[in-house]
């Protein structure tokens, strides 16, 4: 089965409009009318190959029309839309490939030069949003490592991207584009380093893409000094994960998984809350109950394409055997009905097997990639206290 959607069926009951023969999907081109004008991206490569991502759900060489991008929504639909020329774009910028930066004053905060002091390395974060996200949704983790001298370039995939016309191609090729960016900014000239942030199993993914395109490039790797993952790495390959994950991104705040397990009260430093083992349920709506059961059934066919099968194996192999040699710290939360904790928990567990350096810390009622708003104080508390210890231990190893 698969969805007919449309720029104007977006809503959640109209997704439930089944057509038959799933392989019409994810394995043949679609057959659509050229329109008029089409919206133009351009060809991206880099070292003349582009890497394929787990966005993708079927092979990319199947149609020899070079740009595979066209489909019926508008320029001004389109979830990145030019950034408003009322912003100081000494500060913020944007592209065509919808990553955007934000440098941070050089001129410091509350008198300091960022947070290695003058003379050091710069220092920028990689925000990698979750399935769904706006670049407006993470802005308040830019200002916070902004305001602690960090530049900052945040990237998201929007829900049509991946189940539109070009079935994630477009998507492939923004994280090739955002590779290059990042290697070009790394490379631009004096010591630079690079931290991730991820957001859910999305980001999560986006990162290990990231990691396989610069497999040939250890010099880069090494740059990166730290990993942080909210609410990811967990359960990669499960279809009710996935399932999950989609719904919530489309039915966004009407969806019972985005909501909040039981009443949420304020953690002390120590992290009670950690030892939280059972959250109360609400039975979610019927749609919501029909959505994720269609979508269930849905990726356990497509997980188990040959094709999605081998390039989301590729991408969970980088990011569980041969991850950077960073420090590594996992935000998650009992609470989280869409990651489970425990598929969390484990994979820290194995991180720590093969000698990588994790810390974690369980949020215990917060819902999937709440825990900041829920918890500002101690997520900005564990936050802090990683990237400084990170970097600092750089600092003496350089």
């Amino acid at each position: 089965m698969i969805f007919k959607i449309t720029a104007m069926e977006t809503t959640p009951l109209r997704l439930l409009r089944l057509k038959t023969t799933p392989s019409a999907l994810f394995l043949s081109p679609p057959k659509l009318h050229r329109p008029q004008k089409a919206l133009a991206f351009p060809n991206l490569r880099l070292n003349d190959a582009v890497k394929r991502t787990p966005f993708a759900l079927s092979h990319s060489s199947f149609s020899p029309n070079p740009n595979p991008f066209k489909f019926t929504a508008s320029v001004s639909q389109s979830p990145f839309p030019i950034i408003n020329s009322s912003l100081n774009y000494s500060l913020h910028s944007q592209n065509d490939a919808g990553f955007r930066w934000s440098r941070a004053s050089r001129s410091g905060v509350d008198g300091n030069v960022g947070l290695l002091g003058p003379g050091k390395p710069e220092v920028a974060v990689v925000l990698l949003g979750w399935l769904g996200g706006q670049s407006k949704h993470l802005k308040r983790y830019v200002e916070w490592y902004n305001s602690r001298g960090v530049d900052a370039v945040t990237f998201v995939v929007d829900v049509k991207e991946v189940l539109w016309f070009d079935l994630g191609h477009r998507v492939e090729k923004r994280v090739t584009e955002l590779a290059h960016e990042v290697a070009s900014w790394v490379e631009g000239g004096g010591e630079r380093w690079l931290v991730f942030h991820t957001f859910s199993n999305t980001g999560w993914f986006v990162y290990g893409a990231l990691l396989e395109i610069w497999e040939d490039k250890p010099d880069l790797i090494e740059k990166i000094r730290g990993c942080v993952v909210d609410s990811g790495a967990g359960a990669p390959f499960d279809p009710k994960v996935w399932a999950a994950g989609f719904s919530t991104a489309i039915l966004k705040k009407r969806s019972s998984l985005a909501k909040p397990a039981v009443e949420t009260k304020e953690l002390n430093a120590s992290g009670g809350a950690a030892s939280l083992s059972k959250v109360q349920e609400e039975e979610p709506p019927a749609i919501e109950t029909m959505l994720l059961m269609v979508l269930e059934k849905l990726f356990s066919f497509i997980l188990k394409l040959p094709d999605v099968d081998k390039r989301l194996t590729k991408v969970v192999s980088v990011l569980s055997t041969n991850p950077p040699h960073c420090p590594q710290l996992y935000l998650y939360s009992t609470g989280d009905k869409v990651v489970p904790h425990q598929s969390i928990e484990s994979f820290i567990t194995e991180q720590r097997k093969i000698g990588r350096a994790v810390k974690s810390f369980n949020f215990g009622t917060s819902p999937h990639v709440d825990h900041y708003r829920t918890f500002p104080n101690i997520y900005s508390q564990e936050l802090n206290y990683f990237l400084e210890e990170c970097l600092a231990t750089t600092v003496k190893q350089t």
